[in-house]
């Protein structure tokens, strides 16, 4: 670099920063308002196909059993590891307990119209939507409907 070449200054203009502030003050402010205002921005949920009433039961060897709630029959048996079956029921059992319920309202496994699969909490009023992890991890819940639903 020559002597005499000016340097680079390294500072952002202020009108800059200022605008960027500005825009996003205006976003957060944007979510907040629709947020508490108490619209539903989320898409209507297609017709149920296919429902199931289920209970999780913790086991002494560390699995769970997927029992049906109607008749109480043991669906299935998940043993090791099963990262996205028991990550889904740890954050909905947390929810359950903050809010004072227990294990013994069963939880609907609902098959969807449009392919989509949810599992809803009726204690607490929350909703997974299971196809959101890809269809691998869907599947592992798609399993425990008495039919498999037909994907689209």
């Amino acid at each position: 670099m020559s002597a005499n070449a000016p340097e680079a200054d390294p500072r952002v203009p202020r009108g800059a920063l200022l605008a960027a502030a500005a825009l996003l003050i205006a976003a957060i402010s944007a979510a907040a308002a629709v947020r508490l205002s108490g619209v539903e921005v989320r898409a209507p949920d297609a017709p149920a196909v296919v429902t199931r009433a289920l209970k999780f039961v913790d086991l002494p060897d560390g699995a769970v059993a997927v029992v049906d709630a109607r008749d109480g029959s043991t669906i299935e048996t998940v043993t090791g590891e099963s990262g996205f079956f028991r990550g889904t029921l740890r954050g909905l059992a947390r929810d359950r307990k903050r809010a004072g319920f227990g294990p013994e309202i069963p939880f609907d496994l609902v098959a969807r119209a449009d392919g989509r699969l949810t599992l809803i909490d009726p204690a607490t009023g929350r909703m997974v939507d299971l196809e959101s992890f890809g269809p691998v991890n869907a599947a592992v819940f798609a399993r425990l409907l008495p039919t498999p639903p037909n994907r689209p």
